[in-house]
């Protein structure tokens, strides 16, 4: 099923690499979704949470390393390859203590960008199966690839759904307070976590308004409820 295929975000403000990539990716088993800038990537992450994202490093305004820290700060886990005409060594380390996972020098060979993303894909299908599963409900959770399921239903999560899941997953049956679901130095107030919360709860609640599994604790936070 195409549903099942891993979801990449390429981002390159070159319509000419965008579309060459997205091609090329395409035709080897991927699902590709392209941005043209920074901002435009941050509108799709807020929605799709994806498998891996290409990144370039030299674009217009936001440049790749400022939205690689931004994702890290957001503790967003996902892997990061960033492409760049860059090459010199301390480039590619600077890249990398940005947050990235790996680093490809411009022109690359198609092949080489291929084994890179399924490395990368590797590792992180291995790091996930050490992570724990939680269950409430009919629902499992596996927190370290973020997916959940109900049965053998994959329940599609966004960015941030996912990483709120995952904070409130790591901290079964405690309260987690609001300023823990916000990352520190974030825009997200009090009131946009409650509609996170309330988004989440659409999702795994049979009666959102009086939810079972993920509940408030008054002047406190909240609390999902695993089995």
């Amino acid at each position: 099923m195409v549903d099942d295929l891993p979801h990449i975000l390429v981002v390159d403000d070159d319509r000419r690499i965008r579309n060459l990539l997205q091609a090329y990716l395409m035709e080897n088993g991927f699902r590709i979704s392209v941005a043209g800038s920074a901002g435009e990537a941050r509108e799709h992450m807020r929605i799709v949470a994806f498998d891996l994202v290409v990144l370039d490093i030299m674009m217009p305004g936001e440049t790749g390393l400022a939205f690689t820290e931004w994702l890290r700060g957001e503790g967003n886990p996902v892997p990061i390859l960033m492409l760049s005409a860059l090459a010199e060594t301390s480039d590619r380390i600077t890249g990398l203590e940005t947050g990235s996972d790996d680093y490809l020098a411009k022109p690359f060979e198609p092949r080489e960008l291929l084994l890179r993303i399924r490395g990368l894909l590797k590792r992180q299908e291995q790091t996930a199966r050490a992570q724990p599963e939680i269950a409430f409900g009919p629902f499992i959770f596996h927190i370290g690839r973020g997916e959940l399921r109900k049965g053998a239903e994959l329940i599609r999560l966004t960015t941030r759904e996912r990483e709120f899941l995952r904070t409130l997953a790591a901290n079964a049956n405690t309260t987690v307070a609001r300023g823990d679901l916000a990352p520190e130095g974030s825009e997200e107030g009090a009131r946009s976590v409650d509609v996170q919360i309330n988004r989440l709860r659409q999702k795994i609640e049979d009666d959102p308004s009086n939810p079972v599994y993920l509940q408030t604790v008054r002047g406190a936070g909240y609390v999902l409820h695993a089995d």
